[in-house]
């Protein structure tokens, strides 16, 4: 709620919009990016649902800190990662901001930075989370083909 001038009739519409579920939350989020064309597709709290939680899509997604060590030293190689996985039709290598963006489920618990998981299009509400492996472009890689729905053949395997 967020009202220019609190009195109690405002307080009485909002709590009769609230029993009859006519209220939208307030989503903390950056701008939706206009160009998302890059090999890891930037997600808001205004983009979670369409992008994390598309039915049709395998998701890796990074929640990270701008000011955090660690995620500054795997800015480069989760890029590479997107950049390896970037023909794949229905894999999404994705980040988001999570001091800045608003996680809009319960199954993404963001505790430390950065949080990685894998979002599997048939079964969202249960993300796998990336835990005690090297956070490397071979771990990464491994994480991703262990838990994948499906990937295409390239051409160096045929």
């Amino acid at each position: 709620m967020e009202p220019e001038e609190f009195d109690s009739d405002v307080l009485r519409q909002f709590v009769l919009a609230f029993k009859k579920g006519k209220l939208k939350p307030i989503v903390k989020s950056q701008p939706v990016p206009k160009n998302n064309k890059g090999p890891v597709k930037v997600v808001v709290g205004k983009t979670f649902d369409a992008i994390v939680m598309d039915p049709k899509n395998d998701v890796l997604i990074e929640f990270y800190a701008p000011w955090c060590g660690h995620c500054k030293k795997l800015e480069p190689i989760y890029t590479e990662l997107g950049k390896k996985y970037r023909n794949e039709k229905n894999l999404v290598i994705a980040k988001m901001d999570a001091t800045a963006n608003d996680v809009m489920s319960d199954h993404y618990k963001v505790e430390g930075f950065p949080t990685i998981y894998f979002a599997p299009r048939d079964n969202k509400n249960n993300p796998i989370k990336f835990e005690g492996g090297d956070r490397d472009l071979e771990h990464l890689s491994k994480f991703i083909e262990e838990h994948v729905t499906k990937l295409s053949r390239t051409k160096e395997e045929l």
